[in-house]
């Protein structure tokens, strides 16, 4: 397996997944990974100094720390622009499966699900400059390996986008066809095979604080040391084209479809973590666990899920093989985890990817159906007041958010009617920008959440 992004949360996941099959006895596969950016190359030069070895600390709501040392990574590559060793290695026949972790952003759709080609980034791909978008490494992985005659290959999600595979399948050859590759195009439709899948893990991004305390409980001075939850879950559609791990055995989820695991996963708990991290930061909290622990901010998750969310995922003619409540619970439990010291500056990031995949589509189907929204309506208003925040420079850390235009966001805090402006953005709500329903549930939001935001946006 080749992985594009070696990021904490695939080491943390993905990567020790593979090491349980590994320690059972099943050593067949390995990985190998590199980034398709310059950042960050301290951990991925840590990594290659260490052989690919390094140490997973996994932490209970309890507290209890526990210390797993993964050797399953045995080739890590250099960042070079050109990509040509990830280029390489991801051609070669043995290379059956190359996943990769994107953020929501990172997929460069627009708000009807095609590829947004004013992207800078995606721009500069589609005309062959660069090759720093999921979409140009994959087609220049596929190009050589179609050049090798390598043979099939799966390219696997492992990331919060709904139906991550086929979006990114449809993205891929929207991409091939805009470029002229139509040859390219027609072996990948035959030859590539992209499932959708679900990934869950809290891991935070780790700190100094995490090798020092490796260091203390192995003795091992560890600079690619990485920690998350003891909790995980992956769900996976058993759709490959050349072989996969037997990952079943290890507890991942081989499913015919994995749409009610995204819809409960990306709607209540990525969603929940989005308004925690929100409204946690309105009230000075720093750690996502300080704000799930506020009454007034659980209550507001709690209602969220219970009052909008758990009638659109089970229904009469829909039930949910999942028991929601239960996950709502679960959820909130593992954001309460203070041994995470997980940070809203982490969990806030990408509001302006969040808000369409997350939330608009529950405020939809409840407004579509003539429901009340109230619960669900007062995220996007946190949001708001959020990002009053961010427009008045009071946020105290650096805000990022790829899918955001600045200029634009700006001129929504300081228009005469943020609401009416940040509802009327296609963007954030497709076809649903501008309509009065959505204008009415956001201001009642507010109103909602008026204890937390003061003056703000008075």
């Amino acid at each position: 397996m080749l992985h594009l992004g070696l990021g904490a949360f695939h080491r943390a996941h993905q990567a020790d997944y593979l090491q349980d099959l590994a320690d059972a006895g099943d050593r067949q596969w390995m990985l190998a990974g590199g980034n398709l950016r310059a950042d960050p190359t301290a951990t991925l030069e840590a990594l290659r100094q260490q052989g690919g070895r390094y140490t997973l600390e996994t932490v209970t709501p309890d507290g209890e720390r526990r210390y797993r040392q993964l050797d399953v990574i045995r080739q890590v590559l250099p960042y070079e622009p050109s990509l040509a060793g990830l280029i390489t290695l991801g051609a070669q026949l043995r290379t059956r499966i190359v996943s990769f972790t994107v953020t929501e952003a990172g997929y460069y759709l627009d708000p009807a699900g095609g590829l947004d080609e004013q992207a800078p980034e995606l721009a500069s791909d589609l005309q062959g400059l660069t090759r720093c978008t999921i979409y140009g490494a994959a087609a220049a992985v596929l190009q050589e390996r179609m050049r090798r005659g390598s043979g099939p290959v799966t390219l696997l999600n492992c990331d919060n986008l709904r139906h991550n595979g086929d979006r990114f399948r449809a993205g891929l050859m929207a991409f091939l066809e805009r470029r002229g590759q139509h040859a390219l195009r027609d072996w990948a439709e035959a030859n590539v095979c992209t499932p959708n899948s679900m990934v869950d893990r809290i891991t935070p991004r780790p700190g100094p604080e995490v090798r020092e305390r490796v260091r203390a409980a192995t003795g091992v001075d560890d600079a690619a040391a990485v920690m998350a939850e003891d909790f995980r879950q992956w769900v996976i559609e058993d759709r490959f084209c050349h072989g996969r791990p037997g990952w079943k055995w290890v507890g991942v989820e081989m499913v015919d479809s994995v749409r009610p695991y995204e819809e409960a996963k990306i709607r209540i708990l990525n969603a929940t973590h989005s308004c925690i991290a929100w409204a946690g930061t309105l009230l000075g909290y720093r750690y996502i666990h300080e704000g799930t622990r506020d009454p007034r901010v659980r209550q507001l998750a709690h209602a969220y899920v219970t009052e909008d969310v758990l009638p659109c995922l089970d229904r009469p003619g829909r039930r949910s093989p999942l028991d929601l409540a239960a996950y709502r619970d679960t959820v909130l439990d593992r954001f309460g985890n203070a041994a995470l010291c997980d940070t809203h500056q982490r969990v806030a990031m990408d509001g302006y990817s969040k808000i369409p995949g997350f939330i608009a589509p529950t405020l939809r189907e409840r407004l579509a159906a003539g429901q009340p929204a109230h619960a669900v309506a007062r995220l996007p208003a946190l949001f708001l007041a959020f990002l009053q925040l961010w427009h008045r420079g009071m946020l105290p850390w650096d805000y990022q958010d790829q899918a955001m235009d600045p200029a634009a966001a700006h001129a929504v805090c300081s228009s005469a009617d943020p609401v009416a402006a940040l509802c009327g953005d296609r963007q954030l709500w497709g076809d649903l920008a501008g309509q009065p329903a959505l204008v009415d549930a956001l201001r009642q939001g507010l109103r909602d959440i008026s204890f937390m935001t003061g003056a703000l946006l008075d």
